[in-house]
């Protein structure tokens, strides 16, 4: 399983972010409008994301108290409403619809995400390449880059906010 360490901060609004991203030279992958679909499942969490006609199973094992770390694994699916079909048999535990702008960074994805009854947020999610060491090198160094308060870090996925509500 692919493994990385993530973070995620609310944010009043992007352009600081953006801003700096620019300066440093982050790839600039666009923007994704993006639903993702949780389900109940026993362990970690399983959520199908949909962009546009493209459908990927995601599960994840995740370490929610500590430095998360998170394990996950993609399966593409492909048919005719691979959503419905999944209906079929697995109770949806919430909808999270969110518009992304993506950039890239020394294999660290920058999330810029403002999610529907919830707000604007910032997710990093730098990739394991070589090490946990290195990985953890690379993510801290965003962190400075970006100038992040880890104070106000949330340690909940999208389907946990949505659920408080």
């Amino acid at each position: 399983m692919p493994l990385n360490l993530e973070l995620k901060i609310q944010l009043d609004s992007h352009s600081k972010i953006i801003s700096i991203l620019k300066k440093m030279g982050a790839e600039d992958k666009g923007v994704l409008v993006q639903k993702d679909v949780y389900y109940k499942v026993k362990d970690g969490l399983l959520k199908l994301r949909i962009e546009k006609n493209d459908f990927t199973l995601i599960k994840y094992l995740r370490d929610e108290k500590g430095k998360r770390w998170s394990n996950y694994e993609l399966l593409k699916l492909s048919g005719k409403n691979p959503e419905k079909y999944l209906s079929g048999f697995l109770e949806t535990a919430v909808v999270v619809e969110k518009k992304r702008r993506y950039f890239l960074y020394d294999n660290t994805r920058v999330h810029l995400d403002t999610v529907k009854n919830l707000g604007k947020f910032l997710e990093l999610e730098t990739l394991l390449v070589k090490d946990k060491k290195d990985a953890q090198r690379r993510f801290d160094e965003m962190v400075r880059m970006l100038n992040l308060d880890l104070s106000g870090q949330i340690r909940s996925s999208y389907k946990i906010l949505l659920q408080k509500k």
